[in-house]
């Protein structure tokens, strides 16, 4: 089984909708092995979470839990198509890991290119360490754009594990392969996170069958699939049936050739 050494996007019962708290969170991460644990709150704009002056009293809270390092942060909402951040820069100091991310509730998705600069705008900026789940379809990105400027900007991207089992995000699987390859393209690190919620999440990998478009369970559509297609639905019928013989009656004449 693959070791992770690391998780360091996770939230606790401050973003308002993760039911864990910071001591409960490093205890499960010790039991699972790892080195160290971040946390990130979200930032005002997430319904729920806390406030901004939360994140000017981290001091008082120890960077050693059950024999890991614990990093206190923020996963920040980016606003606009100028990077702009959602936490005032006062902030930034008390912070340990700085990460930043579309969230839909906090972001009006634009076209591909104003997404992309967005995002960009985002890398540029010296207090990011890391841009979260970057692989939400239902707002589109140039992949070859944002590689080449987290490599020039030594910023990293996420590979979400949230997102992998999320119904709200589109075509995370596809986008998410698509930044590894790319990364893989450039030789630029990349990060793999839990985005873990409560304790039993952290460092817990999403499995996808090896071939995601057959499985016993919900799967999704082959490439290609449309409504349109279901005409053969008759296939591998019997040719006793009324559907079979239905389709035997209208079938076209054999070729004489």
């Amino acid at each position: 089984m693959r070791k992770y050494e690391l998780d360091v996007h996770t939230h606790t019962i401050a973003s308002g909708h993760a039911y864990g708290t910071i001591t409960e969170m490093a205890k499960a991460a010790s039991e699972k092995g790892l080195k160290i644990l971040g946390i990130t709150e979200h930032t005002t704009g997430i319904p729920g979470t806390c406030d901004e002056f939360y994140f000017g009293n981290m001091v008082v809270v120890p960077r050693n839990m059950f024999g890991i390092e614990l990093m206190l942060g923020a996963e920040i909402n980016i606003l606009d198509y100028k990077g702009t951040l959602g936490l005032d820069e006062w902030y930034f100091k008390h912070l340990d890991i700085r990460i930043a991310g579309i969230h839909e509730m906090c972001y009006k998705s634009g076209t591909i290119a104003e997404n992309t600069q967005a995002i960009i705008n985002t890398i540029k900026n010296p207090v990011i360490d890391i841009i979260s789940h970057p692989d939400d379809g239902n707002c589109p990105l140039d992949y070859d754009e944002v590689v080449q400027a987290a490599k020039e900007y030594h910023v990293l991207l996420e590979i979400n594990n949230n997102s992998l089992r999320s119904s709200r995000r589109k075509n995370v699987f596809e986008n998410s392969v698509k930044i590894l390859e790319l990364c893989r393209q450039h030789n630029i690190p990349v990060l793999i996170s839990s985005d873990a919620h409560y304790m039993t999440d952290i460092a817990k990998p999403t499995t996808k069958p090896a071939r995601p478009h057959f499985s016993s369970g919900p799967c999704a559509k082959p490439p290609g699939w449309s409504p349109d297609k279901l005409f053969l639905a008759d296939m591998g019928r019997s040719h006793r049936s009324k559907i079979g013989k239905a389709r035997l009656f209208n079938a076209p004449p054999p070729s004489m050739k």
